[in-house]
Formats: C-alpha cells, sequence, structure tokens
C-alpha cells in the first residue's frame, strides 16, 4: 500500500445490533463516510451463520446464502436481506467506497444431519498427541441447505470434506479433537497448540478436491453477485497459507481485478507474520497486531510506558507496506473471547500515531467511532452492561488533517519516554505542513521543524488555545495537555 492509500473503516462489532437493520444503515451512512475521509468499509460475513439471525457472521452455515432462504431460524441474517445487503454495496460504491467482504474458510457449523464414521481423539493442548484410540464417532457434519434447495450450487457437505470436529455425540463429555481417519492436519498453519489447523466446528479440509473447487467456485459467484473491492480473511493462521494465494490468484484472474486482501493472523509473534508474509508471496496485507498490543500495554500502563518504543516489533515498523495499522476490532472488545481492550484516554493518541504518519494503511473501528453499548457474558460466564465511547469528533478532524495536510517527509522526534511527536513536511498543493505531539505524562513542549517559516499553527482538536509561529527556520515550540494529543495545522 503506498502513502494515502486510504482508510477502511470496521463498519460493525460484535454486539452490532441484530434486528436486521445494518444493510439499511449502510446505505444511507455511505455519503457521509465518504466525505469524512473514509475510503473503504469492511463489512460483516454476509452469509447465513449457524444461529441464524444473531450470528456475528463467523459461524458459518450456508457461503451462498445471504439472507435469501428459510434457513437456520430466519430469511435475512443479522444485518438483513440479500436485497439489502446488494443494495448497501452499490449505495457505498456510488459514494465512491470501496467494499470489502469477509471470508470464513475454516469451518462450518450448524449441520443438518449427524454422520457416524471413524475418529481419533486429540488432546486440544497438543494436537500431535493421541489421548485414544481409533473409533467410530457420530457427529454433525451432514450439511444439505434443505432450503436453498441446490440453488447456486448442488454440493452437499459430508464428513470427508472435513478433516476433525470436537463433538462426538457418542461421548459428549469428551474434551477431545477428533481427528477423521486418513485425515491428518495441515502443515503451514500457526504452531501454538502444536498445531493450529483446527479452530472450531466443522473443519474444512482444505486438501480435498471438491472443498477446494467448491470455494474457488463460490469466489466467482460472489464477485459476480456482489461486486465488492477486496476481502478480509478471518482465522488466517488456522488455514494452510498456500491455500490463500492460490485462491487469490484464481479470483483476480477470472474476475480481471486486483481486489485488496488482508488477513487476520492473530498472533502478538511477529516473526509469525513475517513468516506468512513470505509464504503467500505478499499477496495480502495483515493487521499489525504487535501494534495493537502495544497500544493496549500504553493504556493501561500509563506513563510508566515509554513512549519511544510504541512502534516496537511492530509490522508497520518493519513491513509497512503490508501493515494494516488498527486500535481495536471486534475480537479485543470487551467481554470478547480475545478482549484486549486499549484505554478510553489513549485511543484518540492511538488514532493520531495510526491516521496521521506516513506508513501503513490504517483501519477505524465502528465502536470507537460511533461508541457502543451493549450487555452480554464475559470469560467468566457472568452478564455485564459495557459502555465504549465514541472518538467521532476527534476522529474526524484526524481525518480531514490526512487529507488536507499530512504529505511529505516525515521528521520523527521520539526523543523522551513521555512525550513524542512528528511534523510532515507538506507537499506542493500545501506546504506549510503539519505537527503531532503527544504525551502520556504530563503537559508536553517540544521544538519541531515544519520545514516553514513564520507559520502560525493551531490546534485542530481545540485541546490547547494559544498558536504557534515557527521561527525563520521553520521551528516552533509545540505543546500538547497531559494524557492527551494536539494536532497542529497552518491557522
Amino acid at each position: 500500500m503506498s502513502e494515502h492509500n486510504g482508510i477502511m473503516m470496521q463498519y460493525f462489532h460484535w454486539y452490532t445490533s441484530a434486528d436486521g437493520s445494518l444493510w439499511k444503515q449502510l446505505a444511507k451512512d455511505s455519503s457521509k463516510l465518504a466525505s469524512a475521509g473514509f475510503t473503504a468499509l469492511w463489512l460483516p460475513p454476509a452469509y447465513k451463520g449457524a444461529a441464524g439471525e444473531n450470528d456475528v457472521g463467523y459461524g458459518v452455515y450456508d457461503l451462498f446464502d445471504l439472507g435469501e432462504f428459510n434457513q437456520k431460524g430466519s430469511v435475512r441474517t443479522k444485518y438483513g436481506t440479500r436485497e439489502e445487503y446488494l443494495n448497501g454495496i452499490k449505495s457505498a460504491q456510488k459514494a465512491g467506497l470501496q467494499i470489502y467482504v469477509d471470508v470464513v474458510f475454516n469451518h462450518k457449523l450448524g449441520a443438518d444431519e449427524p454422520e457416524t464414521f471413524k475418529a481419533t481423539p486429540f488432546n486440544p493442548q497438543n494436537r500431535y498427541e493421541a489421548i485414544g484410540e481409533l473409533q467410530t464417532i457420530k457427529a454433525w457434519t451432514h450439511f444439505n441447505f434443505p432450503g436453498r434447495k441446490e440453488k447456486y450450487s448442488a454440493l452437499k457437505w459430508h464428513w470427508w470434506h472435513f478433516n476433525a470436529v470436537d463433538y462426538n455425540t457418542l461421548d459428549a463429555e469428551a474434551n477431545a479433537i477428533y481427528l477423521f481417519e486418513g485425515k491428518t492436519f495441515d502443515d503451514s498453519v500457526d504452531l501454538d497448540k502444536g498445531n493450529f489447523d483446527y479452530l472450531m466446528g466443522c473443519n474444512l479440509d482444505i486438501n480435498n478436491p471438491d472443498v477446494q473447487k467448491e470455494l474457488f467456485y463460490w469466489g466467482e459467484w460472489y464477485l459476480e453477485t456482489t461486486g465488492v473491492d477486496g476481502f478480509r480473511f478471518d482465522a488466517t493462521k488456522h488455514v494452510k497459507s498456500d491455500f490463500f494465494l492460490d485462491w487469490l490468484s484464481h479470483v483476480r484472474r477470472h474476475n480481471g481485478r486486483k481486489l485488496f486482501a488482508v488477513g487476520e493472523y492473530w498472533s502478538g509473534n511477529s516473526q509469525a507474520l513475517e513468516h506468512f508474509i513470505k509464504v503467500t508471496d505478499g499477496s495480502m496485507m495483515l493487521f499489525d497486531v504487535s501494534l495493537h498490543y502495544n497500544f493496549a500495554r500504553a493504556g493501561k500502563e500509563g506513563e510508566n510506558f515509554n513512549m519511544q518504543t510504541i512502534f516496537d516489533n511492530t509490522l508497520v515498523k518493519n513491513h509497512p507496506t503490508f501493515a494494516v495499522t488498527l486500535v481495536s476490532n471486534h475480537d479485543t472488545q470487551p467481554l470478547q473471547s480475545l478482549e484486549s481492550v486499549v484505554e478510553a484516554w489513549f485511543k484518540p493518541l492511538a488514532y493520531a500515531m495510526i491516521l496521521l504518519r506516513k506508513d501503513g494503511y490504517p483501519c477505524v473501528f465502528a465502536a470507537d467511532y460511533y461508541g457502543a453499548h451493549y450487555k452480554g457474558a464475559g470469560q467468566d460466564g457472568n452478564e455485564y452492561e459495557i459502555w465504549m465511547d465514541a472518538h467521532q469528533w476527534l476522529i474526524d478532524q484526524f481525518l480531514f488533517v490526512r487529507k488536507k495536510y499530512a504529505y511529505g517527509e516525515q521528521y520523527d522526534y521520539f526523543d523522551h519516554s513521555n512525550c513524542i511527536g512528528w511534523t510532515r513536511r507538506g507537499n506542493e498543493e500545501e506546504p506549510r505542513g503539519m505537527a503531532v505531539l503527544i504525551s502520556n505524562g504530563s503537559e508536553g513542549r517540544k521544538n519541531m521543524e515544519t520545514g516553514s517559516s513564520g507559520t502560525t499553527y493551531v490546534d485542530i482538536t481545540k485541546h490547547v488555545n494559544d498558536a504557534v509561529t515557527t521561527n525563520k527556520d521553520g521551528w516552533g515550540e509545540f505543546r500538547c495537555k497531559a494524557g492527551s494529543v494536539s494536532v497542529w495545522v497552518p491557522e
């Protein structure tokens, strides 16, 4: 991704209302989001999940049901109907936004019938340790999609299209992952738990020719049906990595477009991400998980966190052209299994760091932009009520500055553990540049060079009221409040 290649929004969160209104809302919001400076929207999985109209979309049941068939208790999905989805996409694209679709190739859930076959139980914490003999099991693995009646695809899924499950109806109490007879766990996946091929539900056997053929065909069908502009791949560390390369090459060839792609390889191990980039031949970007973890740690540690290290071990620092930078997402929000909260006071600082620097393709999370209020069960099983603050006004200021001023050379002033800053020199159209100052401790002051002499700058965040005028050499003393960010632009 080259400089200023865009800003995406994750246009949903885990607890987005299940009233079927999101696709209609998308049609209404598109023009406003494009005007604010967004260039792309990542939408949630649009196909029918096992929980029907309450499924976030990751419990994949039928990839071909976009809210069209009466399956799993509803016609619509959590977000609306097929017609509303296609209309929402058209509205967004007409407004100038690209649309990225969320794709789950790892698993299926909500089978229509059980099947009996043989499998070996393995230790869920060590997928190389068998904890029993090859045995007959009965598992929910037959998907025949009765509501769709073979429209779009005639394939019925059976146990041989998968390689593992974690539930055997003949031994319901067992804590095991059952590897099917004649199958192996895929290599070229994450090494957590020995081998992290299996995540949940019926784990797709990506090596099965029927599965490969169906997923390739589905990619063609989906692009022809929806006209989307790119993909966000879920759970990439659980799927054989070279499959993504093959699938992307196929659909890009078939569609005749480059098609954007980003993978969710959720690991704070930067070497694992670098390996994935290598084996997929740089065919997709990845979310910068390490950067998110740095933000989460910085928010919790406050002034004890050394801001000079905020970009250490991150993808945006080491491989900037492959980094989709983020502050939060649906998996990290409160009550989720990967809960990893960036504190509310630190979010504006973090968004300044992904939106106003030259590297990375930033992704703004809807729940950070609009705020969120929901109830749900925590990992401890207790019920909680959650409020997430809206940061829309400040993010909109950052989007405006990014579009108008954040160009040219970047000078970093990472010379203090609590106060960091940078300036941008600007371009021919707007040569006066800009400056950003961030403090996670007391009030910050720093002499920085904008390259524009005798220029008066004001803090667009309105945190600091006094203006700053640069000297004849283009230097000025910029300020920010304690635990805050100020963004200085020409008056």
